[in-house]
């Protein structure tokens, strides 16, 4: 069994003053440290920027405006990271916002264990068809024992399975789909370790169920989750949605529209208490074409900033690394820093 450290909660409580200008003359690592907790303890300003869809903010901070305790990040501040958001921030957006001028940085959220998803075998079962999948459950290798709620959705048709996986980070699922129904078929697995039911991963598998290879996801649709409304594009005219539906790992229901434009269609996101992240899935046809296409609030994983890979060979990158919670859910927030030459 692995045991992950959550000592990074503990410690500093109190918000740091903004004076990030006046520790340039400091040592690097702990400068960066500094700047690390200010960006994940402070709300940054306005307070609220990150549902504020056209607002850039002035002071860049990614705590949650209302919470009395450290290390809650805001759901629409982290979902405005991410590039696949049409109200996102690009890297120059949140430079200026820091405003500490000689450093360069990257941020990156995702969640504390990783899950994969592989598909067995498919075999006919009368008026079914019979999909199995293996399930893995890992961190950095090592084993997770976790707990599974799968959902397996094509058009109007959604079925739930729970299973688990073992000591050994294993387990498997099947998902049984009628044969009445045809179309791109999407499989949306929630774990939640056993050791820590706020420790909770998720993964989809899209595979075509008697119809045309599925396309990528976010090929027809852009869903936009922001200030819990989901904002939708369609790349075509032509392309309908036929359902939208939000997945927790204990909840599933449909989503109830909030308007209609021109290519565009947004839904309200409820409110939920459970320890889960939400995922959004949007059926429908481009014609002939079937599609499942999805999005998570908050929208992770995602990684934002400069490309240290790229950078000049023996120049100084730090990497720091903090649990976080975003709507009870624990996630693994990693910052890296350098300086501008």
């Amino acid at each position: 069994m692995i045991i992950l450290g959550l000592s990074a909660m503990a410690g500093t409580s109190k918000l740091m003053a903004p004076y990030l200008s006046e520790l340039s003359d400091r040592d690097n690592v702990e400068r960066f440290q500094q700047l690390s907790l200010h960006l994940l303890l402070n709300t940054g300003t306005p307070l609220n920027w990150g549902q504020m869809r056209d607002t850039k903010p002035n002071g860049l901070g990614l705590a949650k405006a209302d919470s009395s305790l450290p290390y809650q990040l805001d759901i629409d501040k982290v979902s405005r990271l991410n590039g696949g958001n049409i109200y996102s921030l690009t890297y120059s957006d949140l430079w200026e916002a820091l405003d500490v001028k000689d450093v360069t940085f990257q941020i990156e959220i995702k969640t504390l264990f990783e899950l994969s998803i592989n598909l067995i075998s498919n075999s006919s079962l009368g008026n079914e068809t019979v999909y199995r999948f293996e399930v893995a459950t890992k961190k950095s290798g090592m084993p997770i024992s976790a707990y599974l709620s799968g959902y397996v959705v094509v058009e109007n048709f959604v079925d739930k399975v729970t299973s688990s996986t073992s000591s050994s980070g294993v387990g498997s699922l099947s998902v049984n789909v009628p044969n009445s129904v045809n179309g791109t078929a999407l499989l949306l697995i929630f774990a939640k370790a056993q050791v820590n039911p706020q420790m909770v991963s998720f993964n989809t598998y899209t595979f075509s169920h008697h119809s045309s290879s599925p396309l990528p996801n976010g090929t027809l649709t852009t869903p936009s989750p922001l200030n819990h409304v989901l904002n939708v594009s369609l790349a075509y005219a032509t392309a309908d949605i036929l359902k939208a539906q939000i997945f927790t790992f204990n909840y599933n229901f449909s989503l109830t529209e909030k308007a209609q434009g021109v290519q565009t269609v947004e839904y309200f996101i409820p409110w939920l208490l459970d320890s889960s992240p939400m995922v959004m899935v949007l059926t429908g046809h481009n014609g002939s074409t079937s599609f499942a296409e999805w999005v998570s609030y908050p929208q992770v994983p995602l990684q934002v900033g400069v490309d240290f890979s790229e950078t000049i060979t023996g120049s100084k990158v730090v990497s720091l690394s903090h649990i976080v919670t975003i709507n009870f859910v624990l996630y693994e927030v990693v910052t890296k820093w350098g300086v501008l030459s």
